[in-house]
């Protein structure tokens, strides 16, 4: 991957769920001497035998504290960049842009969802959305009228929503 981004630069490499990549040595399951070689195969890469003029790497995870200490030192990655949990206003705002445009009914109060979801992150939120969309798509196509200006999300397939996608999605 690095050779080919190197060859392709200006180019970006991501590398989404590190931790399963670069886990700390010792800590992995299955062929330890594997590990140990990705290991040091990627930080040979990020320390440049060959320079990555051109290329960014970013990566992603949820598990920073399983990472292998040697990917956080200093000159691996110039910036390390922690997104906290959203906050009540925050986790509002984050309904706001997964509900807009869609047929919300009166009963629904964004705010009273955030506050429900404390401690939940803006993906277990777009999913609520559309659990809840979905449920109220899946009634109305039940419904033998199909009148579809009467087409709404309730707040009651709000709390369906919520009762699946959280039970499905630990903290």
């Amino acid at each position: 991957m690095f050779k080919k981004a190197r060859q392709a630069s200006p180019s970006i490499l991501f590398f989404d769920e590190l931790d399963s990549l670069l886990p700390q040595r010792g800590m992995a399951g299955g062929d330890a001497r594997v590990t140990e070689r990705v290991i040091s195969q990627f930080l040979s890469e990020l320390d440049g035998i060959e320079e990555l003029k051109g290329v960014v790497v970013l990566a992603a995870t949820n598990r920073i504290d399983i990472l292998d200490p040697a990917v956080l030192r200093p000159g691996r990655f110039d910036m390390i960049l922690e997104l906290s949990i959203p906050d009540e206003e925050e986790r509002h705002e984050i309904f706001k842009v997964h509900t807009k445009g869609k047929p919300l009914a009166e009963d629904v109060d964004l705010k009273a969802l955030a506050r429900e979801t404390k401690d939940r992150v803006g993906s277990d939120i777009e999913a609520i959305c559309r659990e809840a969309s979905m449920i109220s798509i899946r009634e109305f196509l039940r419904d033998k009228r199909k009148d579809y200006s009467k087409l709404q999300i309730t707040a009651r397939h709000f709390r369906e929503a919520i009762k699946s996608v959280l039970k499905e999605s630990p903290k």
